[in-house]
C-alpha cells in the first residue's frame, strides 16, 4: 500500500473510469529533432485533450465520485484557466454545476470558454487576496463542494492517467519533465513512475520567476514566490507548493528545472515548427528546459508533457514572432 495520498492502483482505477470520456492523447516524435539532440525527445500532447488541457482528467474523476446530493450542490474551485475549463466541462457532462474563482487578470479567452460551458466566474486580485479564502467563503455561503486543481487524491489520480498512458506507450523512459504549478500532475507522474518505472527520473519544470517547487525541494520545506511577479506562463503562476502535493514531490522527484519567458517563447516556436502544435506558454517549460540545456537528451529517452494549448491565436502569434530557436 502506498504511503502517499495516491497510488498507482488509484491511477489505474481512474484510467478505467475515464476510458471513453477523455482522449488518449498521442506521443509526438520527430526524427530530425532526435538527430539534433542525440537521443529521443517525446512530447505527450495533452493540448489535444478535450477542453485543450489535461485538467479534465482530474476534474471529471473527482465529480464522478461525488454522491448525487453533492453533485446537486454544485462544485467550486480556484483556477487561472485550464482547471476551470476542465471543471466546467466535467460538471456539464455529469449534470452538476461549477463556480470558478479566477484572477481578475486571467486570460479573457479562457474566461469566455469557461462561461460558454455554463460555469459562473468570481474574480479576485492575486496580489491582495488569497484564492483559498475566497473559495472558503463561497463554500460557507453556498454549500458547494470543492474540486481543487491538485490538492485532492481523486484529482491526482485522474491527472496521473496522462502519465500512465505515456508510460504504456513509451515504456523505456529515462526522464520525464512535467510543467509544475500546483504540482498535481508532477506528483501523480512521480507516483506512477516510482511504482511502475522506478529508474525513470521525474523533474518539475517551472517558470524562472515561479520556481517555488524547485526552491522548496532544495530547502526541504515549502517556500513561497515573491508577490508582484509575473510570467507569460499564466497557467502555472501559483504562490507556493501546496501541502498535499509537495510531500509527494519532495519524496519522489529527481529535482526541478526552470525556463525564462524568452526560453518559453523559443520552445513554443520550436514545438510549432518541428511538431506542428500550438502550445500555451506554461505547457512547454519542460521542453524549454531541454532546449536551454538543463536536461541532456544525448543517448537517452526524454519525455515532457505538453499540458495544454489554450491560447488565443493573436497572443500565440505575438509570442512566437520574435522568438529565436
Amino acid at each position: 500500500m502506498s504511503r502517499h495520498l495516491v497510488s498507482l492502483d488509484d491511477i489505474r482505477s481512474a484510467a478505467s473510469a475515464l476510458q471513453g470520456v477523455v482522449t488518449r492523447t498521442p506521443i509526438l516524435e520527430n526524427a530530425d529533432v532526435n538527430a539534433m539532440l542525440g537521443g529521443r525527445l517525446l512530447l505527450k500532447a495533452e493540448n489535444f485533450q478535450r477542453t485543450g488541457a489535461f485538467k479534465l482528467r482530474g476534474a471529471y474523476y473527482r465529480i464522478l465520485q461525488l454522491s448525487r446530493q453533492d453533485r446537486a450542490r454544485g462544485t467550486v474551485s480556484y483556477s487561472s484557466g485550464n482547471h476551470a475549463l476542465g471543471l466546467a466541462q466535467a460538471a456539464k457532462m455529469l449534470e452538476s454545476s461549477a463556480l470558478v474563482v479566477m484572477p481578475h487578470d486571467a486570460d479573457v479567452g479562457k474566461m469566455a470558454a469557461i462561461r460558454a460551458r455554463g460555469a459562473e466566474i468570481v474574480t479576485f486580485d492575486r496580489d491582495t487576496q488569497n484564492s483559498a479564502d475566497v473559495v472558503a467563503d463561497i463554500i460557507a455561503r453556498t454549500g458547494r463542494v470543492e474540486v481543487p486543481p491538485s490538492a485532492h487524491a481523486q484529482v491526482l489520480a485522474g491527472a496521473g492517467t496522462a502519465a500512465l498512458e505515456l508510460l504504456e506507450d513509451a515504456p523505456d523512459l529515462d526522464v520525464i519533465l512535467v510543467p509544475c504549478g500546483g504540482g498535481g500532475l508532477t506528483a501523480a507522474t512521480a507516483v506512477a513512475m516510482a511504482a511502475a518505472s522506478p529508474d525513470t527520473q521525474v523533474y518539475a519544470a517551472e517558470p524562472a520567476l515561479f520556481d517555488d517547487t524547485k526552491r522548496s525541494l532544495a530547502a526541504g520545506r515549502r517556500l513561497a514566490n515573491p508577490l508582484g511577479q509575473r510570467t507569460i506562463c499564466d497557467a502555472i503562476m501559483t504562490p507556493m507548493p501546496n501541502d498535499v502535493t509537495f510531500p509527494i514531490n519532495r519524496d519522489l522527484l529527481a529535482g526541478g528545472v526552470t525556463a525564462s519567458d524568452d526560453d518559453v517563447c523559443a520552445a513554443m516556436r520550436f514545438a510549432y515548427e518541428h511538431f506542428k502544435i500550438v502550445a500555451e506558454p506554461g505547457a512547454v517549460v519542460g521542453l524549454a528546459a531541454v532546449l536551454n540545456g538543463q536536461i541532456d537528451v544525448t543517448g537517452r529517452t526524454v519525455a515532457t508533457i505538453i499540458t495544454g494549448g489554450n491560447i488565443g491565436t493573436g497572443r500565440f502569434a505575438a509570442l512566437i514572432a520574435d522568438a529565436t530557436t
